[in-house]
């Protein structure tokens, strides 16, 4: 395409610059920035706190002149606020004593005089019919939830009609299950209205799956965009579509790398200091030891240094291990059998079992009215569908308990999982929201998400851990075989502080502690509500009845923190029936007893002693015949 072929852009940012203060004290935000967005186009802009995100966008909207350069908006030049770019804010700002569609209104007052009394009632609950509020128009702030909210401050920006839509972490402090279900709401208002949109994010799964571009901004001051990734997710999209989608991993890796690169630096270089731990944790209610350490300063007493790195999905939780981002890390206990196998040059091992069982099989609560409650009505369901349209079931990961549960489950109901159903990975906190969209038809995850489901009455759960496989591993500590052995102490006091937290979170009389320590916005981030039951050893299964369920999640029990050979045994060998690893390979343990015992002289336990804990329930499959020396 020539130069002349290349179409005008929508927003043109000319090599702007701003700075705050005067004198010594003057802090040069932004310098020379450079961006051109096409109309229609959603951009996310994404970096470090500190790097200039709100400040670009406040300059778009004409909060304030730049010191340096322009902005140019359909070819009129950025010089004040005005009604062709609104901003949605992540506080809503909404008049308390105001209704919903009072609110919105006073935006179309404001905006759209051109407007009768007739007219503006009519796109008032228009607009706020496109965002899914018009049960909730005529209540107040006060009375409706946070979500409901800004689904409301969004619409009070629509209703102006504006040329340019300016999001500032809209999302941001919301909870999981709230937050994906407004991108998904959002993706669907730019589909029918293609707006353009510019919206600054610190969520890189939120910025892939609404952007078409996503700019990373370097670190402050005197920053600048820094690199320009395009999106080549098609559209119309959604959620599930996106994460299965080929290029997903190789998008949110680039922008990880990025965000890691800049983390510990502002302007010049800053090594990490040596003497720090990274952590890695997934915000799943069995993530409590790592959380409770950190809550208890357990860390601290061990003289060590550890910062938690909280991760999205358990590829990246995998990843930031393998490069390095992370020293150590919560992970699945089948995973390191995998990993070993496809990297025997950079082995991962394991000092100790963080916790056992904890994960359910969720089923879609529609699927009620057509008689399935079980595994048996379900199995007889799913012979019924057409080849071409197989149910659809989603796990964690593929070297998962989850994964192994579920194809286990599925088979001793008769239903073959590599025929009669597909089973794909999405991430533990995207469940919820892939079963109430009807995008699966169930689910193995781990706690809080089952509960989750029940509570938002978009599932049930036929079997929990107590029918499943009793006592299993289920979440591991682990780090690389090289990490290890250059820092020794460091593994040891590690595995000995997560032993003394795993104690403490074994005492049901802490739960309450725990509860109150998941639901904050730095671990699990989701209401005290949903960890109520699973989390007090009890369960909902969505029947209306709860049942008390004993050890259903194990961290200190008899011997549960020891890995025993006989588990990883059986767990390699579950791999391979599978198909998840090579039938041939040879076993190799990835225990790390010196590790496990040097941690639990430190923390004055006793090495766990006496048989494995586990009971697998599935004598009726091959797995089991093998287990049992049976021939297959």
């Amino acid at each position: 395409m020539s130069e002349t072929d290349t179409p005008k852009p929508y927003i043109e940012i000319r090599d702007i610059g701003i700075a705050f203060g005067k004198g010594k004290s003057r802090v040069q935000v932004l310098e020379k920035v450079h961006l051109n967005i096409q109309e229609g186009e959603f951009v996310c802009l994404i970096g470090h706190s500190g790097c200039g995100k709100s400040t670009l966008l406040n300059l778009v909207a004409g909060l304030y002149p730049p010191s340096a350069g322009s902005c140019v908006v359909d070819g009129s030049l950025v010089k004040s606020p005005g009604p062709d770019r609104m901003m949605v804010f992540q506080n809503h700002s909404l008049l308390p004593w105001q209704t919903i569609r009072q609110n919105v209104a006073l935006a179309a007052d404001c905006a759209r005089p051109e407007l009768n009394k007739a007219e503006k009632a009519e796109e008032v609950e228009a607009t706020l019919e496109m965002v899914g509020l018009s049960h909730a128009m005529d209540k107040r702030p006060s009375e409706v939830s946070g979500g409901m909210k800004q689904r409301a401050g969004i619409a009070r920006a629509l209703i102006t009609k504006p040329k340019v839509l300016l999001m500032d972490e809209p999302f941001g402090a919301l909870d999981a299950l709230t937050r994906g279900k407004l991108q998904e709401s959002l993706l669907e208002i730019w589909e029918r209205n293609r707006i353009t949109v510019m919206m600054v994010t610190h969520d890189v799964d939120e910025a892939i799956l609404l952007s078409d571009r996503v700019v990373m901004m370097s670190n402050g001051p005197k920053a600048n965009v820094a690199k320009i990734l395009d999106v080549g997710l098609p559209r119309p999209r959604s959620r599930m579509e996106a994460v299965n989608h080929p290029l997903y991993y190789q998008y949110r890796n680039s922008l990880t790398r990025f965000l890691h690169d800049n983390k510990h630096h502002h302007g010049p270089k800053v090594e990490r200091d040596p003497e720090e731990i990274s952590l890695g944790f997934i915000p799943l209610s069995d993530c409590a030891p790592i959380i409770m350490a950190r809550e208890l300063g357990l860390f601290e007493k061990m003289g060590l240094k550890v910062t938690l790195s909280r991760e999205p999905t358990w590829r990246a939780a995998s990843k930031g291990l393998m490069e390095g981002r992370n020293h150590a890390s919560m992970m699945l206990a089948p995973t390191p059998f995998l990993h070993n196998l496809e990297n025997p040059g950079k082995p991962i091992q394991s000092s100790m079992v963080l916790s056992r069982n904890g994960n359910a099989i969720t089923l879609r609560k529609n699927l009620q009215e057509l008689g399935i409650h079980d595994r048996d009505t379900l199995a007889t369901w799913i012979k019924q569908q057409p080849p071409n349209k197989k149910p659809v079931f989603g796990m964690v990961f593929p070297s998962s308990m989850h994964n192994l549960i579920l194809q286990d489950w599925l088979r001793a109901g008769g239903i073959d999982p590599d025929h009669d159903v597909e089973i794909i990975v999405i991430p533990p906190p995207q469940m919820v929201a892939n079963l109430e969209l009807n995008n699966l038809v169930g689910c193995c995850v781990g706690e809080p998400w089952n509960s989750l489901a029940i509570q938002k009455g978009v599932g049930f759960v036929p079997e929990a851990d107590d029918a499943l496989w009793p006592s299993h591993p289920e979440k591991i500590l682990t780090f690389t075989r090289e990490w290890q052995k250059s820092n020794p102490d460091k593994a040891s006091k590690l595995t000995a502080a997560l032993m003394q937290a795993c104690a403490y979170c074994a005492n049901l009389e802490n739960r309450d502690h725990i509860i109150q320590t998941l639901a904050q916005k730095n671990a699990v981030h989701l209401p005290e509500e949903t960890f109520a039951f699973s989390m007090r050893d009890q369960f909902d299964n969505g029947d209306g009845h709860v049942k008390d369920l004993p050890g259903f999640h194990q961290f200190f029990e008899a011997s549960s923190t020891y890995f025993h050979e006989d588990e990883q045994r059986w767990i390699s060998e579950k791999l391979r029936q599978a198909g998840v690893t090579p039938v041939h390979e040879n076993f190799s343990l990835i225990f790390d007893e010196t590790t496990y015992r040097e941690g639990c002289a430190l923390s004055g336990y006793s090495p766990a002693e006496g048989p494995a804990l586990s009971t697998p329930h599935f004598s009726n499959t091959r797995i089991g015949r093998l287990a049992e020396g049976v021939p297959a």
